[in-house]
Protein backbone atom coordinates (compact mmCIF):
# COMPACT_ATOMS: atom_id res chain seq x y z
CA UNK A 1 0.00 0.00 0.00
CA UNK A 2 1.43 3.36 -0.97
CA UNK A 3 1.55 6.09 1.67
CA UNK A 4 1.77 9.76 0.81
CA UNK A 5 3.91 12.40 2.50
CA UNK A 6 2.48 15.89 2.84
CA UNK A 7 4.41 19.16 2.44
CA UNK A 8 5.24 19.19 6.19
CA UNK A 9 6.84 15.71 5.91
CA UNK A 10 4.00 13.87 7.65
CA UNK A 11 2.99 10.37 6.61
CA UNK A 12 -0.66 9.69 5.98
CA UNK A 13 -1.34 6.07 6.98
CA UNK A 14 -4.47 4.70 5.30
CA UNK A 15 -7.42 3.99 7.60
CA UNK A 16 -7.46 0.27 6.76
CA UNK A 17 -3.87 -0.06 8.03
CA UNK A 18 -4.53 2.07 11.13
CA UNK A 19 -7.57 -0.02 12.00
CA UNK A 20 -5.74 -3.31 11.39
CA UNK A 21 -2.98 -2.55 13.91
CA UNK A 22 -4.88 -0.36 16.36
CA UNK A 23 -3.39 3.06 15.65
CA UNK A 24 -5.72 5.65 17.16
CA UNK A 25 -5.72 9.46 17.06
CA UNK A 26 -3.32 10.77 19.70
CA UNK A 27 -1.65 7.36 19.95
CA UNK A 28 1.98 6.67 19.24
CA UNK A 29 4.11 4.34 17.15
CA UNK A 30 7.75 3.31 17.45
CA UNK A 31 9.84 3.99 14.33
CA UNK A 32 13.00 2.00 13.57
CA UNK A 33 15.40 2.23 10.66
CA UNK A 34 16.42 -1.30 9.67
CA UNK A 35 18.21 -2.37 6.48
CA UNK A 36 17.20 0.82 4.67
CA UNK A 37 13.54 0.48 5.67
CA UNK A 38 11.47 2.46 8.14
CA UNK A 39 9.50 0.07 10.34
CA UNK A 40 6.56 1.31 12.41
CA UNK A 41 5.35 -0.65 15.42
CA UNK A 42 2.52 0.05 17.82
CA UNK A 43 3.96 -0.19 21.35
CA UNK A 44 2.11 -2.33 23.89
CA UNK A 45 -0.34 -0.51 26.14
CA UNK A 46 0.96 0.70 29.50
CA UNK A 47 -0.88 -1.27 32.19
CA UNK A 48 -0.99 -1.52 35.95
CA UNK A 49 -1.92 -4.64 37.91
CA UNK A 50 -4.88 -4.40 40.27
CA UNK A 51 -6.12 -7.07 42.58
CA UNK A 52 -9.84 -7.77 42.24
CA UNK A 53 -10.91 -10.29 44.81
CA UNK A 54 -8.70 -13.33 44.30
CA UNK A 55 -7.38 -12.43 40.83
CA UNK A 56 -5.01 -9.87 39.40
CA UNK A 57 -6.28 -7.78 36.46
CA UNK A 58 -4.21 -5.70 34.03
CA UNK A 59 -5.81 -2.25 33.73
CA UNK A 60 -4.64 0.05 30.92
CA UNK A 61 -3.22 3.41 32.04
CA UNK A 62 -5.00 5.24 29.21
CA UNK A 63 -8.34 4.70 27.52
CA UNK A 64 -8.24 1.97 24.90
CA UNK A 65 -10.63 1.26 22.05
CA UNK A 66 -13.04 -1.62 22.69
CA UNK A 67 -12.06 -5.05 21.39
CA UNK A 68 -13.67 -5.93 18.10
CA UNK A 69 -15.26 -9.34 17.65
CA UNK A 70 -13.01 -10.00 14.64
CA UNK A 71 -9.89 -9.31 16.71
CA UNK A 72 -10.98 -11.65 19.49
CA UNK A 73 -11.81 -14.38 16.96
CA UNK A 74 -8.46 -13.96 15.18
CA UNK A 75 -6.62 -14.27 18.50
CA UNK A 76 -8.57 -17.39 19.46
CA UNK A 77 -7.91 -18.95 16.04
CA UNK A 78 -4.18 -18.20 16.30
CA UNK A 79 -3.94 -19.71 19.80
CA UNK A 80 -5.87 -22.82 18.74
CA UNK A 81 -3.64 -23.35 15.71
CA UNK A 82 -0.55 -23.31 17.98
CA UNK A 83 -1.82 -26.31 19.93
Amino acid sequence: MRITIDSAGRLVIPKALRDAVGIVPGGSVEATLRDGRIELEVPPAEVRLERRGQVWVAEPEAATPPLRTADVQATLDALRSER
